[in-house]
């Protein structure tokens, strides 16, 4: 019989680990990776590429729920296939999944599928939200981190865009991206 290894993560710094780590050692876990991530996609994450590499034939990963380690059924899917293609299992403490089961798997799938939706649903809200502050006067974004003044003087100069990109230590493109909004302006 296999190892179990735990993985947990949380979205955000402010967010506690421990709830997680206390199920998954109540779930027989012998070593636990966390980390405080998004969970929206799965670049970024080393602790849960470590835990996937170090995993073997036989054994079993284990989180408290699906949505711990993935938010959108493509991720999901690729983290199952890799752990499958090795003979990994994946089970959750507080939802009927175990991939070393049909049934198992399915319900793996529908709960993606839903995580899915969530992230989706949670994303829309967030714009509709942004646009009615915006409409109001309150959300103005963020403050432009490049001095489109600056760029526009250096052009003046006589300066190409590769020189002032470099001048002001910024990308190429946004040095186009304020050439090409500039009224009247062209980008030669």
């Amino acid at each position: 019989m296999g190892h179990l290894y735990g993985y947990a993560r949380v979205s955000s710094t402010d967010q506690s680990l421990d709830v997680q780590h206390a199920a998954l050692t109540l779930a027989g876990c012998s070593i636990i990776r966390s980390e405080k991530k998004s969970g929206t996609t799965t670049e970024g994450r080393p602790e849960l590429q470590t835990l996937i590499d170090f995993a073997h034939q036989g054994d079993t990963i284990v989180v408290t729920r699906i949505d711990r380690l993935a938010r959108s059924i493509a991720d999901l899917a690729g983290i199952v296939q890799v752990l499958e293609a090795k003979g990994v299992a994946l089970k959750a403490t507080e939802q009927p999944i175990d991939t070393s089961s049909a049934a198992g798997r399915a319900f793996l799938q529908m709960l993606g599928v839903f995580a899915e939706f969530e992230t989706a649903i949670r994303r829309e809200r967030q714009m509709e939200g942004i646009a009615k502050a915006k409409e109001a006067g309150v959300y103005k974004g963020r403050p432009p981190s490049i001095d489109a003044a600056k760029v526009l003087e250096l052009k003046a100069d006589g300066l190409g865009p590769s020189a002032i990109a470099k001048q002001l230590s910024i990308g190429r493109a946004s040095v186009y991206r304020v050439l090409q909004s500039d009224v009247g302006q062209t980008v030669e």
